[in-house]
């Protein structure tokens, strides 16, 4: 061909196809069409090539070529991830030739890389004072890389791992998760063997550190914390000293979750300069500028949500803040909103009654008041408005501001929707405060003040490494032994956490250390339910949820106890809920008995939690254990699909801040292979862009397992978040996905939200009115691609309707607000 390779040194040499064509089938090693796709691979990337092509660019073009024909076979993502991994490999401990010199060349390269990061001034000291080096490099196991896909190991490589001064990469994959289990087992007696389980965990995928812990484990700057709530006090000094906290907490990776109910209402008279107030909105837009002025380590915006009770008199404007339209100095483009709603809202809503806006500086108990006592005020409140004896008021329907919201939500997917009443009643640590808001992805529900700037830290269990595969049989169940086993650990790693962090808050480490709380979740269910042949809107679905959620709740509460009885309780543990022996299943009847109406969600137990009750009252090491984040990012690294999500397509390029990749679902591919029938329907799979639905071929037992997010009925979703939440003492960061835009059936839908106790809800997701025509395969433009087009959820009902969910769900006629709802004892 001609064609000459420039090497790393700058020399020449003629390209050999030869080389690439044996590097290509080592990568394909194991797989089944692994002769066929060297051929395909190395045919491919020649007509990529020109002369001069260095190394780097050569390594770069058969990884891409081995990328685009992953629509055909996900196995071709096998493929493009080892042959990236040799390229890291060689880049940090240089060439090898089989696995055995590998493995000897992280052991031998170990110690030094270490000792490097800890030199340049990249890694904590500790780690070379603390630790035998020798010890654990001989623990590091390279065949845990086979885990990862491709775009786990892009991510891993260019968003967590460590490089040293002059750009070299320091860290190959196993060395990065021992670099974060020794940052997390500096306060153990035994680090070295405390630090080889985490590593063994992490390593294997079986539960992950959140993304600041992964950033920052183990460097000078450990800033392992994920999650800040605090509260801006109605104080121009306090103003000022929460966007200096503002601007530290972003640059140290964590996200903010702000509450702004406490600023006065625009107009609102000010006494020190007979003034009036310009109200939140101001303050809020100068922080949305330092979230963009001040990266997230340097690598993306900052990350913050600002939170309103939604009787604040600036309210409405709070709605339009992430609207393209309108004064951008009143705009907020990229801090989030989300509004905090009473039981009392909900309440007006359901009955068409009146609500009334006030201003917080007249009303000023309302913000530290929830449930029935909130209620009580509220209507004290409203009746001063009636008699004018309040200086600033405005009264709407309750039913016009809920719409008013929903609108916003399916246009701007904000502000998000989360329930102050329910998550103040089901709060295990309720002694310490009101909780005034939750944090930037909505699973943090902890009580903050002046005083506090409440801190949560965070792990997720990898349900999908939990699983049992009987050979006989081919039967899939959970390891629940296993599940347990996750828990516990990452509960020592995650109070580990909370004795090593450092922010630059005092009022954040003050509570930290005051409440200890931990936010351990899960991701993966829908990749488990697939993998068990479970429809997402099944009772074998809920019923499973409810059962891990249930194992993994009280192995982590179980282990907090333990871990109290040897580290002591957190300060805060006395006059908690804890301490009079309860857990997040007893807050349900709780939160009944002060709303005055049922909260419509299964109790089955299947443990024995009278004697965790008992156990409890003994001392609890963290405030709270439990939360489900959205794991985005680490779901990536862990090739499982996000927290309690669906499947959003089968087949979609997801575009991340590492570039864009084609992602096809395993399982549904592996399904369709046993089978017998990918081949012949890939093309019609790719031509419908992943949706199998009308694809007659198909059997219906395949279509209901892999149905994808908008086919499915949205009160699955609050079905699965309901029955997860009877285990959860924080929430849950729940999407939703939404193919109708009839506002009544929006509105049936959150209300349904309400009813099963949910406390919090994420993302809105609209399915786009118009989509794009594929054009990866062949199109017959005479054939109807989709078959007709599906409006609503009453034109194609689920296969299981949670019970409780309006009728409008199974195709009925709908009750609720699409129509007038009927007053109370109308």
């Amino acid at each position: 061909m001609g064609i000459t390779v420039v090497k790393r040194n700058g020399q020449r040499e003629q390209y050999d196809a030869n080389k690439i064509n044996l590097a290509i089938e080592e990568a394909s090693k194991g797989l089944d069409e692994n002769i066929t796709w060297v051929t395909q691979i190395a045919s491919e990337l020649e007509l990529t090539l020109f002369d001069g092509i260095t190394t780097q660019q050569l390594d770069e073009a058969v990884i891409q070529v081995a990328l685009q024909n992953v629509k055909d076979d996900p196995e071709f993502d096998t493929v493009a991830a080892r042959l990236l991994l040799k390229t890291i490999y060689k880049r940090v401990l240089g060439d090898y030739e089989s696995d055995e010199q590998l493995r000897q060349l992280h052991v031998e390269h170990f110690a030094q890389n270490i000792t490097r990061g800890v030199d340049e001034g990249l890694l904590d000291p500790r780690l070379t004072e603390l630790f035998d080096l020798d010890r654990l490099a001989k623990a590091l196991d390279p065949t845990h890389d086979g885990l990862l896909k491709y775009i786990g190991v892009v991510t891993l490589n260019n968003r967590y791992g460590i490089k040293g001064r002059n750009g070299d990469a320091l860290e190959v994959p196993q060395y990065f998760w021992m670099r974060i289990a020794m940052g997390l087992s500096l306060n153990e007696a035994d680090p070295d063997a405390t630090a080889i389980a985490f590593y063994d965990k992490m390593s294997k995928l079986e539960y992950l550190a959140a993304g600041s812990t992964l950033v920052n484990a183990g460097t000078i700057y450990p800033q392992l914390a994920n999650c800040f709530v605090m509260e801006m006090q109605d104080d121009m000094e306090h103003i000022a000293k929460t966007t200096r906290d503002v601007m530290w907490l972003t640059k140290g990776t964590g996200g903010i979750g702000l509450s702004v109910t406490k600023l006065r209402a625009q107009g609102s008279p000010i006494r020190s300069n007979n003034t009036t107030s310009t109200g939140p909105i101001p303050f809020m837009h100068t922080i949305d500028s330092i979230l963009r002025a001040v990266s997230r380590g340097g690598k993306k915006f900052g990350a913050l949500c600002f939170y309103m009770e939604n009787w604040h008199l600036d309210f409405p404007e709070f709605i339009d803040l992430r609207q393209n339209s309108g004064d951008p100095y009143r705009r907020t483009r990229t801090a989030n909103t989300a509004v905090w709603i009473s039981d009392e809202f909900m309440k007006r809503v359901q009955n068409d009654d009146d609500w009334y806006l006030f201003d917080p500086l007249e009303v000023s108990d309302l913000n530290e008041l929830y449930g029935a006592e909130f209620s009580a005020k509220y209507n004290e409140y409203a009746a001063k408005a009636d008699a004018g004896e309040l200086r600033m008021h405005k009264k709407i329907k309750a039913r016009e501001q809920f719409k008013a919201i929903l609108i916003s939500l399916q246009g701007s997917s904000h502000p998000w929707l989360t329930w102050k009443d329910t998550i103040n009643n089901r709060a295990l640590n309720n002694n310490t405060g009101t909780i005034h808001l939750s944090n930037l992805c909505t699973e943090i529900t902890l009580p903050q003040d002046v005083d506090n700037v409440a801190v949560c830290n965070l792990a997720s269990i990898n349900l999908s490494r939990h699983l049992l595969v009987n050979e006989a049989t081919g039967v899939t169940t959970i390891d629940f032994a296993k599940i347990e086993e996750s828990a516990r650990l990452a509960v020592r790693q995650l109070d580990n956490l909370i004795d090593i962090t450092k922010s630059s808050v005092k009022e954040a480490d003050f509570s930290n250390q005051q409440n200890r709380a931990v936010g351990l979740g899960v991701m993966g269910f829908t990749d488990v339910t697939e993998k068990m042949g479970f429809s997402y809107e099944s009772e074998e679905a809920y019923d499973l949820i409810d059962e891990i959620m249930e194992h993994v709740s009280y192995a982590a509460i179980d282990e907090s106890a333990e871990l109290a009885k040897v580290r002591g309780a957190y300060p805060n543990f006395e006059g908690s809920r804890w301490s009079e022996g309860l857990v997040p299943l007893d807050s349900i009847a709780l939160t009944e008995q002060d709303r005055g109406l049922e909260i419509k969600v299964n109790r089955t137990t299947r443990l024995d939690w009278d004697v965790l009750r008992e156990k409890v009252k003994g001392g609890m090491r963290n405030a709270t254990l439990m939360a489900i984040a959205p794991t985005a990012s680490i779901g990536l690294v862990a090739g499982t699909t996000p927290g309690l999500d669906p499947q959003f397509s089968q087949i979609f390029s997801r575009s991340t801040s590492n570039g864009k990749f084609l992602e096809v679902n395993r399982n549904l591919v592996t399904e369709l292979q046993k089978r017998g029938l990918w081949e012949s329907v890939r093309e019609d799979v790719l031509r419908s862009q992943g949706d199998i639905q009308n694809i007659s071929s198909i059997p219906d037992e395949v279509k209901d397992t892999f149905k994808t997010s908008f086919q499915l009925s949205p009160y699955s979703f609050l079905e699965v978040a309901a029955r997860a939440q009877k285990w959860i003492d924080q929430a849950i960061s729940r999407n939703m996905y939404l193919e109708t835009r009839d506002l009544g059936e929006m509105m049936d839908i959150y209300y349904a939200a309400w009813e099963r106790g949910v406390k919090t809800t994420y993302y809105l997701h609209m399915k786009p009115r118009h989509q794009a025509e594929q054009s990866t395969v062949k199109v017959n433009k005479a054939e109807e691609i989709n078959g007709g087009t599906r409006r609503g959820f009453g034109a194609a009902a689920p296969a299981a309707v949670p019970a409780g969910a309006p009728a409008a769900a199974s195709g009925q006629a709908r009750r609720g607000f699409g129509g007038l709802a009927p007053k109370a004892g109308e």
